[in-house]
């Protein structure tokens, strides 16, 4: 079979295609690419903008959200809440948080978070806008320290002053008292700072506070400046009556601190920041002298310590010596009776001898307790029953010495006044128990009723009548004797006083008579006595009879001296006689 010529020429006449590769991209490319250079951007501008993300820990996620719950400084927006979970063990719950580009170099181990909510502290409203806006988390930046991601929050908000004029100052204190963070810092009653934080310190026995003065008032602080608690109302009791003192009515709920300079001490130099100065309890123990040395007694008291208690001021007469530092109960087991133990510390200046004599202390407390010194219990409120240890002179104490057997020299000590009054009730009442009181009553009784029966009995009775007829009769007997004799009587007695008058004036006129006589005869005779004295001899028989004469002459004259002194004493002998009235 032969093939058909036609078609091979027909298949030579095809022209060959000829293949042509384009260089141009299609359009359809055009939106892949723009979207993944889009996306790309995007990428990188996120990956550039973003912050840092870091981990912080609350006790609590109550009030936040995770993706809602803002993160602000100053009340500006610098992260957001991404995530809250709990934590593995269950005690807290963990927010993984993320900041703004750049919040990374304020991330260091000294920032704070903490949680802002609506409340009332130290006298101030805070937060009130998180009551319609909710909760965020508040943020003090630390540019101090090593990097950190992973925070603790706070629980109770501090006090932000980074960034604040002024200083921040340390106080030591036995404890908190009622201060808190936020609690103010008064200067002569101005506000001019505020507690910002407080810690125990690692001896566990100091608290450590931290406060914040603001400017220019931190200039006021000085080396030799006294803070002191203002917490609360200080009352005082005193002879010009009660005294009331409170800086404001913020301490009295919230507490405070105040600072100035004690007395007339002039300022010392200006304090730095970070200062640490002692917290008093009051202000007036700033006036309180420190004790350099301090000397510690023993005290055993025989009766109930009732009312006594650790802090318990000693004292003298008013004057405070120290304070009780503790108070144990022993049990002797060799005589089997219990021992109640006061320990106490004085001070050596506030009671110290003076002199030119010097005594060791061992020989001075030795002779004060010779001279009647002992320690004794006393009522210091009768509000409060407290205690307080009175030291003072008694007069005729029972003997006692000061005893060195102990850990320190025990003092004596004698009850306490209501013990002595009890113990004399006791001895009262031993001697009443052992009076016969049943003999007694019996007797008593028996005496009772024997008396009954004599003021109950006939003869009593007629005997009382006989009395008052008696009585009648006698007073009708003196109204007789007045009515006959007491007339007769007066006109005796006028009669005598009549009597005696002249008799006084005979002897006066015997004495204006008389007496002159007996004085010029005495006269005459001493002057006859000097002539013959002056022609005879002392020792001639005439001398002897002259002297003699005159003596005679002077008894004569002293009788009637005597006559007239007894006329006139007794005027009445001229009627009478002698002896005769």
């Amino acid at each position: 079979m032969s093939e058909n010529p036609n078609n091979e020429s027909d298949l030579n006449d095809v022209p060959e295609a000829v293949v042509q590769t384009r260089r141009q991209i299609s359009i359809v490319w055009v939106v892949p690419i723009v979207a993944v250079l889009i996306g790309g951007w995007l990428a990188y501008k996120a990956i550039s903008e973003k912050g840092p993300t870091i981990t912080i820990t609350f006790s609590t996620a109550e009030g936040l959200e995770a993706g809602k719950t803002k993160i602000k400084y100053k009340e500006v927006e610098i992260g957001q809440v991404e995530a809250i979970e709990v934590s593995e063990d269950l005690t807290h719950v963990v927010l993984i948080a993320e900041l703004v580009k750049d919040a990374d170099k304020y991330l260091t181990e000294q920032t704070r978070f903490w949680v802002v909510r609506a409340r009332v502290a130290a006298g101030e409203v805070s937060g009130i806008g998180t009551i319609f806006s909710g909760a965020y988390i508040g943020m003090d930046p630390g540019k101090t320290g090593a990097p950190a991601r992973h925070f603790k929050g706070l629980e109770i908000p501090p006090v932000v002053t980074r960034g604040l004029p002024g200083r921040h100052f340390v106080l030591k204190a036995d404890r908190l008292m009622s201060l808190d963070i936020g609690s103010p810092v008064y200067y002569r009653q101005i506000k001019v700072g505020q507690v910002v934080s407080y810690e125990l310190e690692q001896d566990r026995q100091t608290v450590s506070l931290r406060v914040f003065v603001h400017a220019p008032h931190h200039e006021l602080v000085h080396k030799n400046t006294k803070f002191w608690n203002a917490s609360g109302l200080d009352v005082a009791l005193s002879a010009s009556g009660i005294r009331v003192r409170t800086e404001s009515l913020v301490t009295l709920m919230m507490g405070g601190i105040a600072f100035d300079i004690s007395g007339d001490v002039k300022p010392g130099e200006p304090a730095q920041d970070g200062d640490v100065f002692t917290l008093y309890e009051s202000q007036d123990d700033i006036h309180q002298k420190k004790a350099t040395e301090l000397r510690h007694w023993i005290l055993e008291f025989k009766g109930s310590v009732r009312g006594l208690a650790k802090e318990a001021p000693v004292e003298f007469r008013g004057i405070k010596l120290g304070e009780v530092t503790d108070i144990r109960a022993e049990f002797d087991l060799d005589t089997l009776t219990p021992r109640i133990l006061v320990f106490v510390q004085t001070d050596p200046e506030a009671f110290k001898a003076v002199g030119e004599t010097y005594l060791e202390p061992k020989q001075e407390m030795e002779r004060l307790v010779e001279k009647g010194l002992r320690a004794q219990l006393k009522t210091g409120s009768l509000l409060t029953g407290q205690l307080f240890v009175d030291v003072d002179f008694h007069p005729d104490p029972p003997p006692a010495v000061v005893k060195y057997d102990g850990i320190y020299p025990e003092l004596p000590t004698i009850p306490a006044p209501m013990e002595m009054i009890t113990a004399s009730l006791n001895q009262l009442l031993t001697k009443l128990e052992k009076l016969p009181l049943v003999e007694i009553g019996n007797s008593l009784k028996n005496t009772v009723e024997g008396a009954e029966r004599l003021v109950n009995s006939a003869e009593l009775r007629s005997a009382v009548a006989g009395l008052n007829q008696t009585l009648q009769n006698t007073r009708e007997f003196t109204g007789n004797l007045d009515a006959t004799i007491t007339p007769e009587l007066r006109k005796a007695v006028a009669q005598l006083n009549d009597a005696l008058e002249n008799a006084q004036v005979l002897v006066q006129n015997l004495n204006a008579k008389v007496a002159p006589e007996i004085n010029a005869t005495l006269q005459q005779g001493q002057k006859t006595l000097a002539d013959i004295g002056s022609v005879t001899s002392p020792d001639s028989p005439l001398y002897s009879e002259l002297r003699r004469a005159l003596k005679e002459l002077a008894d004569a004259a002293k009788s009637i001296r005597v006559m007239a002194d007894y006329l006139e004493r007794h005027p009445d002998a001229l009627i009478y006689g002698k002896g005769k009235r």
